[in-house]
């Protein structure tokens, strides 16, 4: 009889949920298998930008600031509407936010994932590279194992950890994740260019590690939903678009397009000028919301991560990798828990939403809930953001009889392809979606 190999739990995925999960694991005692089908952790990643929420960061991994593989803090912020001729930006920079343990910081994923994987191995992890996973065993209706491509070939656990990416195999095998829509998911396409650092901190008027984190919505990506970002590395910048992919295909556009558009901006070209390019990646990304999220759990399975759909777009915040963290963390506490009486069925396993709910991720989706349809109102999109720099430029030309604000306003809007009814309709929409 062929020998069986058996762990407490398999986790597939050496992302920030999967590396997160295993480690809370096994700082916990239990035995623990890593699964990436990358030749290393983040090989197989091109995603990255801004890491928020240090409490969970510096609770989950203490001193992480002074260790992790993060690039800059976060000092500046940047909000940005833009038209063809014009860049109208809320600068925002605050003192605090350059002071330990920060707000943010900007991360390259592929060194940021090694470093996370690295220290689920320095907690009894194995990790295990360069491996695909093809499938869940299931036996009497739970899950007890998957099928590999590893010369054991099927590995067995008491619970599977599945995250495993926005395309989650093991969460459709389940039952648990339905196909998304296309309205649902957003293609990002994103360079890294090599700057020396000190024309970074010139350029982007930074200093010692600080970073700038730019996003910017408005005829960046045309007449398709979607937005543009630029962030600060230590010797580089990350920038790219964020195209809705259901947009981009009745669109007929290109988002490498958009890209190669912003980059010739005349208030983005001075920013990156002299620099060269290091990198081109893609990458699909959940911004569904509430409405898109699975199924958390099955007999001998939970999803975590990207798996899930745990992003949060709204506008002014844009949050993934740390609620795919969280996600871990809470994923692992309910293995953890679950190991305790012996009991692995669903009723064992929902304690994953209370776990989550610690750290208000389901309440936090829950009420953002018409945050992604009102982000993808046309107008929203294309149309205020152009409004809204031309106001700018009846304001500050200086030229001509002076009006009062209200005024200025007035003459854009009547100038516009809206009315006063589709701006005040949107004022309350955009209240109930994002601001009260």
């Amino acid at each position: 009889m062929k020998h069986r190999r058996h762990f407490d739990a398999i986790v597939v995925g050496a992302g920030p949920a999967g590396s997160t999960a295993a480690m809370v694991m096994a700082q916990k005692g239990l035995n623990v298998v890593l699964i990436e089908r990358g030749e290393y952790p983040g090989a197989k990643n091109v995603s990255g930008g801004a890491l928020y929420d240090t409490q969970l960061l510096e609770r989950l991994y203490p001193d992480f600031y002074r260790e992790a593989a993060v690039e800059r803090h976060i000092s500046r912020r940047i909000l940005g509407f833009m038209s063809p001729e014009h860049l109208m930006t809320m600068d925002f920079r605050c003192d605090h936010f350059s002071k330990a343990p920060y707000s943010g910081f900007t991360v390259i994923r592929p060194k940021l994932d090694r470093w996370l994987a690295q220290k689920a191995a320095e907690a009894g992890v194995l990790l295990i590279t360069d491996t695909v996973v093809d499938g869940l065993i299931k036996e009497d209706g739970r899950v007890t194992g998957v099928y590999t491509r590893c010369p054991e070939g099927e590995l067995y656990a008491n619970v599977v950890i599945a995250a495993d990416g926005v395309n989650s195999l093991l969460a459709k095998q389940a039952g648990l994740q339905r196909t998304f829509h296309a309205h649902e998911m957003s293609l990002g396409v994103k360079e890294i260019i090599e700057l020396d650092r000190s024309r970074i901190d010139e350029r982007f008027q930074l200093n010692a590690n600080e970073g700038a984190a730019y996003e910017i919505v408005g005829s960046v990506t045309g007449d398709v939903n979607g937005g543009a970002f630029l962030y600060t590395n230590g010797s580089s910048v990350s920038i790219g678009v964020i195209t809705q992919l259901s947009s981009l295909v009745e669109k007929k556009e290109k988002a490498y397009e958009f890209l190669e558009k912003f980059k010739q901006h005349r208030a983005i070209r001075p920013l990156i000028r002299g620099g060269i390019v290091k990198e081109y990646s893609a990458h699909l990304i959940p911004e569904g919301g509430w409405e898109m999220f699975p199924r958390l759990y099955a007999p001998g399975l939970l999803v975590a991560g990207d798996a899930v759909g745990f992003v949060l777009v709204t506008g002014y915040y844009l949050h993934g990798m740390n609620y795919a963290m969280a996600s871990g963390e809470a994923a692992a506490k309910t293995v953890v828990s679950a190991s305790l009486v012996g009991d692995y069925s669903a009723s064992s396993l929902a304690r994953y939403e209370t776990f989550l709910d610690e750290h208000n991720i389901l309440k936090e989706f829950k009420k953002f809930r018409r945050t992604p349809h009102f982000l993808n109102n046309e107008r929203v999109q294309n149309v205020y953001p152009d409004m809204i720099c031309r106001t700018a430029e009846h304001i500050f030309k200086c030229k001509g009889r002076k009006e009062k604000l209200w005024r200025q306003i007035s003459s854009v809007i009547k100038q516009s392809p809206v009315t006063w009814a589709n701006v005040l309709r949107d004022l309350y929409e955009g209240g109930r979606a994002i601001g009260w």
